[in-house]
């Protein structure tokens, strides 16, 4: 059994098999993916305190799991924002590229204004059982889920705290922003809308934040829309205990189960 998501070899980053995804055997989630995207953008150098505002993903192929590279590239520096560019590769192919946006962090006195409310905590649900729970997948090992309402296997809108299990890289804690990119991928299959068999995976994932979470547990509210043009949206606000701290949207790829697999 895995316990970790990564572990590291020199500057590759070596898949376990927690890190898998439930549509493709020798596939990652996208939630790996963009955590892994997370902690590398975090290591690029700023000129003062910053923080990640956005980080977009574009999965161009299924992510493999075999060996992994990031590489990453400062596109505009300065004092007030930030660009980066990153690519994963495996086997010196591209297999994902991201970009992300920093910020200058600090204090800013505002005004009293209109808050969403907070979600309520998750120590009052019960931890969610999978019916794969057996299986060393990422949504069974590394992650866990609390619905505060909906349900995993039924269709239809969904509010879930989640949390990773385990650290994403070997012998590393997981950072505020790691935290929550590791699971704002879940939106799609939190909220799904088709019956299971049916294709509607996601691919791109665009994390909005307008801060980091304050512990471990982020909370997703979850929807998906789709019409009858083999395309969806799932879209998610994303809170931490105090409140929301941001949003998650996911363009989907949607095929029926006889065309799922080709």
């Amino acid at each position: 059994m895995s316990t970790s998501v990564f572990e590291v070899d020199g500057d590759r980053f070596l898949p376990q098999p927690s890190a898998r995804a439930g549509w493709y055997a020798d596939a990652l989630h996208g939630g790996p993916v963009a955590a892994l995207f997370a902690r590398q953008i975090e290591r690029v150098e700023s000129p003062v305190p910053m923080v990640v505002t956005r980080i977009t993903l574009d999965l161009m192929r299924p992510v493999p799991t075999r060996p992994l590279t990031v590489r990453t590239e400062v596109a505009r520096t300065g004092k007030r924002i930030q660009l980066i560019d990153a690519v994963m590769e495996a086997d010196d192919t591209v297999v994902a590229r991201a970009s992300a946006l920093r910020i200058r962090a600090q204090q800013v006195p505002v005004p009293e204004h209109p808050r969403r409310d907070a979600i309520p905590p998750p120590e009052g649900f019960p931890v969610y059982e999978m019916r794969e729970a057996g299986g060393d997948w990422y949504h069974t090992r590394a992650a866990e889920a609390r619905f505060v309402a909906g349900d995993f296997y039924a269709p239809g809108p969904a509010t879930v705290w989640m949390r990773l299990t385990m650290p994403l890289v070997a012998g590393e804690e997981p950072t505020p922003l790691q935290r929550v990119a590791a699971v704002a991928d879940f939106g799609n299959g939190l909220s799904r809308v088709l019956p299971w068999g049916w294709l509607f995976i996601n691919a791109d994932l665009t994390l909005h934040l307008g801060r980091y979470p304050m512990d471990e547990w982020v909370c997703l509210r979850s929807r998906t829309d789709i019409d009858g043009h083999g395309i969806g949206l799932a879209q998610s606000e994303i809170f931490d205990r105090h409140g929301a701290i941001g949003h998650a949207m996911q363009g989907l790829v949607v095929e029926p189960p006889s065309e799922a697999g080709s």
